[in-house]
């Protein structure tokens, strides 16, 4: 999952620092979190993000929650204030964007967020549902692989949330996802955005 290339998706990006403060205000929750060059949505929260968090079903109340390409944190931090019983965890493999969540969690007093590497995360963790604004310039293939490995983890009963641009394949990506056997439900869309609901299909024990 590691990927070469000065990109947001590096895992050590060769942008000089520039540290920026981003307010993320919702009706129920209300965070101040830096971010920072080489980090996706740098001095930002990215229009996708700020929908996902706006129409996504509630956390599960407890359990590990995914934030998968976590960024500087903002879906983290979010699922973590609205679930403060749950152990979140943030994934990414960008090194810089793993430091802002820490920053980030300790800033706005939340104890329940984890942020790790990919390869760091315990094989046998099993998640009660993902949240996700995926990486989908990693490419086609590479993202399919990851949600792949991440998906298969979800607990029998687990849930996964994704957002994606129609006008970055959010339509192929759901009709992929039910070829591999998931049940998949097109949710809420505003401005180009789909939010999908990602189950194990009811063959799944």
């Amino acid at each position: 999952m590691r990927t070469g290339g000065d990109h947001y998706f590096s895992s050590t990006p060769g942008a000089l620092s520039d540290p920026k403060e981003v307010d993320v205000l919702l009706p129920d929750v209300d965070l101040t979190l830096w971010t920072d060059a080489g980090v996706f949505s740098h001095g930002r929260l990215d229009a996708a993000t700020r929908i996902f968090l706006e129409t996504a079903p509630a956390p599960p109340p407890t359990g590990v929650l995914l934030d998968l390409g976590c960024g500087y944190g903002p879906i983290a931090l979010v699922l973590a204030s609205r679930s403060p019983k749950a152990q979140v965890l943030a994934v990414d493999v960008n090194e810089r964007a793993l430091g802002l969540v820490r920053r980030n969690a300790d800033r706005n007093g939340l104890r329940n967020v984890t942020a790790s590497l990919p390869e760091d995360v315990p094989e046998d963790l099993e998640l009660a549902a993902i949240y996700a604004n995926p990486p989908i310039r990693i490419g086609k293939q590479a993202m399919r692989e990851m949600l792949l490995h991440w998906l298969s983890r979800l607990a029998a009963d687990g849930v996964a949330y994704l957002v994606v641009g129609k006008h970055l394949g959010s339509d192929s990506l759901a009709g992929w996802l039910e070829e591999q056997g998931f049940e998949v439900v097109r949710m809420a869309s505003r401005n180009s955005y789909r939010t999908l609901e990602v189950r194990h299909g009811k063959d799944v024990a």
